[in-house]
């Protein structure tokens, strides 16, 4: 029989899963592959990405990639001022986004799922029988407030404004979609307590891919070893202002006892004020890089120093699915709930310096913490929960009652590589 039809909107490509957000929206769209027919209509922010779309099409139905130029996009946001929205909802204007999604929605059917806050507005117009889905990850709203309250004039008037309007918009879409998610209970709860909220934010937790995270499965070979790691896209802004405070503020303090030590800064995009720091110090900055776990896999402890963190950080997650000891921020440790025995959370510069000198001559301290750190994600961070967690969504939603296919097996995360 054939299966109903669905839409999945993001705003980004899902696929490579090589950034946070990406990941769960790979996850998720194996998940309603593995259901549905889907359409697929996205963003893509790097033309590299353009060569995945037929791997995309031998799992989708239709796909649809909208190019979207990130430095003209910004220039283009200062349109919001005039239009009393959100920036980043400006940045994501499109006449072919608005086209494509046009084409999809034309079609018929049951059910369309967003990937984030700014892709919800494309489909807040109901269509009878249609259910609607968002997955807002986070709160970001909450996460501009917090960029305001760490920053000065004029930034932090300009993130106050996008806190306040993202936040309307955020809640609108809550009242008019059918079920929204949120990546933790923390996050839910920001939403919920609005008193403007007339439905609840469920939870559908984030997953790692112990299998593919798998330290017996990967050597570092001919990669970089580093005594300290970080990864993540280096060109978003809590990566960049927490990497940029490790160097200000940490590391030095570690140079001062381990004048040789390196620390290895793994990610996309990196911005003039990262990669100005390559070669200084002991510090290299690689860029993007094609499977980050070698990497990992060469690193005797990952970092985590960020100040402002949203959700679940999914570098911290990987890093310990391969048996990393991970000393992080407080902030980063948010909605993991790692217990000392798996993970270093440290709230001071010195702590952070501290932990890493204790641990870098001390191999047997390291294996120990990330073996720790390995069952922790393997018990607590499978797909498996937010997987349940969707199955019994679409039964309450009856999804699947024009059709009388059943849907397949559950999708293996692990069976794609990055």
């Amino acid at each position: 029989m054939t299966k109903p039809e669905i839409l999945f909107l993001a705003h980004r490509i899902p696929y490579p899963p090589d950034k946070g957000d990406k990941i769960r929206s790979w996850a998720l769209l194996k998940y309603f592959a593995s259901r549905f027919r889907v359409h697929l209509v996205c963003f893509v922010d790097d033309p590299s990405d353009f060569k995945h779309e037929e791997f995309l099409c031998s799992i989708c139905d239709t796909v649809a990639l909208v190019p979207l130029n990130p430095a003209w996009k910004r220039v283009m946001s200062a349109g919001a001022f005039i239009r009393g929205e959100p920036l980043s909802f400006r940045y994501f204007d499109s006449s072919k986004m608005d086209m494509a999604v046009a084409r999809a929605r034309s079609r018929p059917l049951v059910m369309e799922f967003a990937f984030s806050s700014a892709m919800a507005r494309f489909i807040e117009k109901p269509v009878q029988g249609r259910k609607r889905i968002i997955d807002f990850c986070d709160a970001d709203s909450e996460k501009w407030l917090q960029y305001s309250e760490t920053s000065i004039l004029p930034m932090s008037w300009l993130y106050k404004r996008e806190s306040r309007l993202l936040r309307n918009e955020e809640t609108k879409a809550v009242n008019w979609a059918d079920v929204s998610f949120a990546v933790t209970a923390d996050e839910a709860t920001l939403f919920n307590r609005r008193s403007s909220i007339k439905k609840s934010v469920a939870v559908l937790p984030n997953g790692v891919d112990t299998d593919r995270f798998d330290p017996s499965g990967v050597s570092p070979g001919n990669e970089l070893s580093c005594d300290l790691i970080f990864t993540g896209a280096m060109d978003y802004h809590a990566n960049v202002e927490g990497v940029i405070y490790f160097l200000e503020e940490v590391w030095p303090l570690v140079r001062s006892e381990k004048p040789d030590a390196n620390f290895a800064i793994v990610g996309s995009n990196p911005v003039k004020k990262i990669r100005d720091h390559h070669g200084q110090n002991g510090i290299i900055v690689t860029g993007r890089v094609d499977d980050i776990r070698p990497y990992l896999a060469g690193a005797k402890i990952a970092v985590a120093p960020l100040r402002v963190a949203r959700g679940v950080q999914n570098k911290v997650l990987e890093a310990m699915a391969m048996a990393k000891p991970v000393v992080a921020s407080i902030e980063a440790m948010t909605g993991i709930g790692a217990p000392k025995e798996a993970a270093i959370a440290a709230s001071s510069s010195q702590e952070i310096a501290d932990s890493i000198l204790a641990l870098i001559d001390d191999e047997c301290r390291r294996e120990q913490l990330g073996n720790n750190a390995r069952n922790f994600v393997k018990e607590t961070f499978g797909w498996a929960a937010s997987y349940a967690q969707l199955d019994r969504t679409l039964e309450d939603l009856d999804v699947y009652s024009s059709s009388s296919s059943e849907p397949d097996s559950t999708p293996s995360v692990s069976s794609e590589t990055r």
